[in-house]
């Protein structure tokens, strides 16, 4: 039976964040406050029944900066803690700009029987209202709950699935949404209200061949490049063609409805398909996925935003490299 330590990982971002005025929202400089500390300011996490918390930096980044070689840290620290019985859940504090893919990152490549929360602020921990210490209580609360599994995001009170969860408004303190899916559920009080099952690790047998060629990867140029275009009006295929001729094994485009890409764009895209780099399809749309049509001469994302089709091809690509 696990036991009641959770681990609390510190990466930085908005959550760690201080600025020189107190009612500054948006000046503020990210990931100066240690995880520790952050802990430290919520008195109630310090008084939790029969559970005792351990702090960990992992990194002290804006997330905007984040990249392949944090993500690696992380999982293997997320690995090593989940093997332990003694630990009960990880918590995560993280920047909200790429907190939708870290939470996917970690969903494809660890196998979590046990919760792994990811929560966030959008107001820096000066803030005269900060929304951290509260979004910290309720990662805690979910980490605890009975029969809670997998990557989730936690914040303003709500609950979201790592493949759902996307950043949809840039200041609000309720800036996440699942889209069309809704959230998993809400934090009331501390007490969690489920409206769907704990989401389920449906990559478990990537998972083990993606868990075990990110160990492998030695440094920051073994991973493999995959690169995000957009379709719009005007688009041309001279980046797509600049991309290939640099090193990228892989490419994302963000179509726009459904799939659709603009002819000279696609033409480039055919172009580097044939020349053996991966290519995929997505929808700068926020709601819905592209329903893929007899014929198709692209792939598409099956379901995924453009940021996550683009590390689930980053990771597909790594597996195929690893012996």
């Amino acid at each position: 039976m696990s036991g009641q330590k959770i681990v609390v990982l510190g990466t930085g971002g908005t959550i760690a964040g201080t600025s020189a005025l107190a009612g500054d929202n948006i000046g503020y400089t990210a990931a100066q406050v240690g995880v520790a500390d952050l802990l430290q300011a919520v008195p109630a996490l310090q008084t939790l029944p029969g559970c005792t918390l351990h702090t960990e930096q992992v990194a002290q980044i804006d997330s905007k900066d984040m990249d392949e070689s944090v993500w690696r840290t992380l999982a293997l620290r997320c690995a090593h803690h989940l093997q332990d019985a003694d630990v009960r859940a990880i918590v995560i504090t993280h920047g909200t700009d790429t907190l939708e893919e870290t939470a996917w990152f970690l969903h494809q490549v660890l196998t979590a029987d046990k919760p792994v929360v990811l929560t966030c602020a959008m107001r820096p921990a000066t803030s005269l209202t900060p929304d951290g210490p509260q979004n910290l209580l309720d990662a805690v609360a979910v980490a605890m709950t009975a029969g809670a599994r997998g990557v989730v995001a936690v914040a303003a009170g709500e609950i979201h699935g790592a493949r759902g969860v996307q950043k949809m408004h840039p200041y609000r303190v309720n800036a996440f949404s699942s889209g069309d899916a809704g959230p998993l559920g809400f934090v009331e009080e501390g007490t969690v209200r489920l409206l769907g099952g704990w989401p389920s690790n449906m990559a478990q047998a990537l998972s083990g061949k993606a868990f075990q060629a990110i160990e492998r990867v030695a440094g920051p140029d073994q991973w493999p490049r995959v690169e995000l275009v957009v379709s719009h009006a005007g688009a041309r295929g001279a980046l797509v063609d600049a991309l290939v001729r640099d090193g990228a094994k892989g490419l994302v485009v963000a179509c726009t409805g459904n799939g659709t890409v603009h002819h000279a764009l696609e033409a480039a895209l055919l172009r580097a398909q044939a020349a053996g780099v991966r290519v995929v399809r997505s929808t700068r749309c926020p709601l819905g996925q592209v329903l893929p049509k007899p014929g198709d001469a692209l792939p598409d994302a099956a379901g995924l935003s453009p940021v996550k089709a683009r590390i689930a091809l980053m990771l597909d690509l790594l597996c195929q490299r690893a012996p």
